[in-house]
């Protein structure tokens, strides 16, 4: 087989069609991610994950973002709904590591093995709501200590955790799905932003970019394509050296061809580029021309492999039970509409 490119990918449905397939044989993406439109039921989802690792081998990585709350590709009724981060701020650790272990025991049975969470941005009060409750807290220390127990839970159940948005995403006015938000606060107060990444920078965790212009930092690249805030912040004070993959490359905040934008992302000092739409056009485009995985970014995929811990069957409803008496209410139901998801 040969080398994998320094890519995740999208897919257009919910099968991996010949197109697909004949693309990826042809020139390998490291993994893949699904959405909505990739999931219709347990049967179909095992048999969706088996024809991937077919194509790109059984350790290819394949992302879900299953945050709990509003965002959640995996559903009722075939799959059991969790609380946003929100949820969990000021209960002990416990309770969310229990919450993420069951969540990624979920993912993990399904096939899906890189879960896209937790988030460690700062939830502000008057920025934009597409963070919102999927933050644990306005407090570092508090999305800290949650963060933890989050990442230490979804690697118990096999899965690697994505610790997003490095380095911050909270004081975004804007929406990067739709823009790009400018950040104009001073070096001072991004330190507050920072200061959970940094203190989970040696958990093994993978790390998805920022869409976000700060321009304390660098007043012309958004963080996903500068490499000052990726060299000097990003690796320099948070100390991250693990996997840095880019937020989707599709997102309204960036402009210009999925080529040139993974070849500037990776330029930059990312080592993978997630790339969404789904759309053989688009992996055409980009996949040909990306280079295969550096060895530094072939390291820090074994380093975060090796972090995965396991428990034993038995352990899933002492921890349920956990859990639930903690929050000590019912679950919340996952909410619809939500603008992160690329249906």
């Amino acid at each position: 087989m040969a080398p994998s490119r320094a890519a995740i990918l999208g897919l257009s449905g919910p099968r991996l069609t010949a197109a697909e397939a004949a693309l990826w044989r042809r020139f390998p993406p490291l993994g893949a991610i699904l959405f909505a439109r990739n999931i219709q039921n347990p049967a179909q989802l095992r048999a969706l994950t088996n024809d991937i690792r077919d194509v790109l081998g059984a350790a290819a990585p394949i992302l879900i973002d299953q945050e709990g709350g509003r965002v959640a590709r995996l559903k009722p009724p075939h799959w059991a709904a969790f609380p946003a981060a929100a949820r969990f701020e000021g209960l002990p650790e416990l309770a969310q590591r229990a919450n993420a272990y069951l969540l990624g025991a979920m993912c993990r049975a399904a096939g899906l093995d890189v879960v896209c969470a937790p988030v460690l941005d700062l939830r502000l009060p008057g920025a934009h709501q597409v963070i919102g409750d999927r933050a644990f807290s306005a407090e570092p220390d508090e999305i800290a200590r949650l963060g933890v127990a989050c990442i230490a839970g979804l690697q118990a159940a096999g899965c690697i955790p994505v610790i997003k948005h490095i380095p911050g995403h909270g004081r975004a006015m804007a929406d990067s799905h739709h823009e790009l938000p400018r950040v104009g606060a001073g070096i001072a107060e991004l330190a507050q932003d920072i200061a959970p990444f940094r203190a989970l920078a040696g958990s093994g965790a993978w790390a998805m970019t920022a869409h976000v212009l700060y321009e304390a930092w660098d007043a012309r690249l958004p963080a996903t394509l500068s490499p000052v805030v990726i060299d000097r912040v990003i690796r320099g004070e948070i100390g991250f050296d693990g996997l840095l993959i880019t937020d989707d490359l599709a997102m309204g905040a960036l402009a210009g061809l999925a080529n040139d934008l993974a070849a500037a992302a990776l330029s930059a000092g990312c080592d993978v580029v997630l790339h969404c739409t789904g759309k053989l056009e688009d992996a055409a485009a980009l996949l040909p021309d990306c280079p295969v995985l550096s060895d530094t970014a072939l390291r820090r995929l074994a380093v975060a492999d090796a972090a995965r811990r396991g428990f034993g069957a038995g352990d899933v409803t002492a921890l349920r039970e956990v859990r639930d008496g903690v929050l000590a209410a019912p679950v919340v139901a996952v909410a619809e509409g939500d603008p992160t998801e690329r249906a």
